[in-house]
């Protein structure tokens, strides 16, 4: 099982994802690491990314979540996925660009049972907060309402645990281990 740890920067992904890291011994692929410089110079200088930019830095991720798909491991990766259409590019690939494009084709299905999104999500004033107090990122807290103008919340037909940031990164994780015992339970006795 994958699980794609999702929402606006600032939010907490890769607070959680380290810690569920840890706690399950799980690889974490941090989508911040992914990133082509251009786009790190950019957020840097405090300008927002457009879809163009983050084209390239999806469809990496898309490699390393199937990579990861087809070695029949869990992982995990914590990456913004803002919008569907970008999450749509992480479970589909390119496949997914032209979809979007042709809407003769066939609609890729908006999940994928193997897949699952874990939507972080709180308020802009505090997230904004957090960001301001951080220290070393290049994300700068300007950019924060442009990535919540762009944030299309995931739809239950994506296969989502929607978790509100106002909690403990330990309560989280609990609700996140909850969610994959159902699953492989689930999966054990279809």
């Amino acid at each position: 099982m994958i699980y794609i740890i999702m929402g606006v920067s600032g939010c907490g992904k890769s607070s959680l994802g380290t810690f569920l890291s840890q706690k399950l011994g799980w690889p974490l692929h941090e989508g911040d690491n992914f990133h082509p410089q251009a786009n790190i110079e950019k957020m840097s200088r405090g300008e927002p990314l457009t879809d163009q930019d983050r084209l390239p830095w999806l469809l990496k991720l898309h490699e390393v979540i199937d990579s990861e798909r087809c070695s029949g491991l869990d992982a995990l990766v914590a990456c913004s996925a803002l919008k569907r259409r970008y999450r749509q590019i992480l479970l589909h690939g390119s496949k997914a660009l032209t979809s979007s494009s042709n809407p003769d084709t066939d609609v890729l299905p908006p999940s994928s049972p193997d897949v699952c999104f874990l939507f972080l999500h709180g308020e802009y004033e505090f997230i904004h907060q957090r960001m301001v107090a951080r220290r070393g990122h290049y994300m700068k807290a300007e950019l924060l309402r442009s990535q919540f103008d762009s944030l299309e919340p995931p739809l239950d037909d994506e296969n989502v645990l929607s978790l509100d940031i106002r909690r403990s990164i330990a309560d989280m994780a609990a609700e996140v281990e909850k969610h994959i015992m159902s699953f492989k339970l689930a999966t054990a006795n279809p």
